[in-house]
């Protein structure tokens, strides 16, 4: 997409799973990239894997310590020289199964799922606001509406949705769209779905039979397309929306897309 020849970009979540692969498109579309995980190492590896990996710094930070955003956010101002467009790829369920959680493995929860998008968005949307442009992309997942997660994980996934469909529409004035993205099962590098692939082949399998009706595993790159749309200026009209990329797994009709 020649739209998104040098935007100045940040991706969070891009030492692995979709954010990486995110960093790749956007790289060969001619963006300029700031990455966001907490690894170092990995982040280096991703930056190198890029096209024109001089382009783009990682910069390592645990997004679940909101102090350290703040001076995070604004290294990233200054080696792009702005921001265009966030990808909050960053998130997950951190292995918390227990339909009773605590009060703080919940916060850890809504930390990196939803407060660290919400403390990137407000550093970065006044100098949006000012120029009347602007992208912020959120990926979530088709659990904020089907429930077919853990209990933490659905809760802060709806929280997300919710959150994007009321910054879209007070946003939208301002020309800044807020949207994203509700995928349903895909493997990435070292994400979920490939974690379980290796560690339980049985149970991945059943999910593939069980709940993928063409019976076929997403792959990152199937969702790329969208992502990319989203981070461009041809997406005046998505404010507020959460678009679900599925498949077909999704039952639901009513959903916050």
């Amino acid at each position: 997409m020649s739209k998104l020849h040098d935007k100045r970009i940040i991706i969070t979540g891009a030492s692995k799973g979709l954010g990486a692969v995110v960093a790749q498109a956007l790289a060969d579309n001619g963006a300029k990239l700031v990455l966001i995980a907490r690894s170092a190492d990995k982040l280096e590896e991703v930056r190198l894997a890029c096209k024109n990996p001089e382009q783009h710094v990682g910069l390592a930070v645990d997004l679940t310590q909101t102090e350290a955003l703040a001076a995070c956010v604004q290294k990233a101002r200054d080696f792009l020289g702005g921001v265009d467009a966030v990808v909050h790829a960053a998130g997950g369920g951190l292995g918390f199964h227990d339909a009773l959680l605590e009060p703080e493995k919940f916060q850890k929860l809504f930390a990196l799922n939803l407060g660290s998008a919400a403390e990137i968005n407000r550093l970065v949307v006044p100098e949006m606001k000012q120029r009347r442009s602007g992208n912020l992309v959120h990926v979530g997942s088709i659990a904020s509406y089907e429930g077919v997660g853990s209990v933490g994980y659905n809760a802060v996934k709806a929280a997300l949705a919710a959150y994007v469909r009321s910054l879209g529409r007070e946003l939208a004035v301002h020309h800044v769209v807020a949207t994203g993205i509700l995928p349903g099962g895909f493997t990435a590098p070292d994400n979920a779905m490939r974690r379980l692939q290796a560690s339980n082949p049985e149970a991945y399998k059943e999910f593939i039979e069980t709940r993928l009706p063409r019976k076929i595993m997403g792959e990152a790159s199937e969702l790329i397309p969208m992502v990319l749309l989203l981070c461009s200026g041809e997406a005046s009209m998505m404010a507020g929306c959460m678009v679900p990329i599925d498949a077909g797994e999704g039952r639901a009709y009513n959903t916050l897309s």
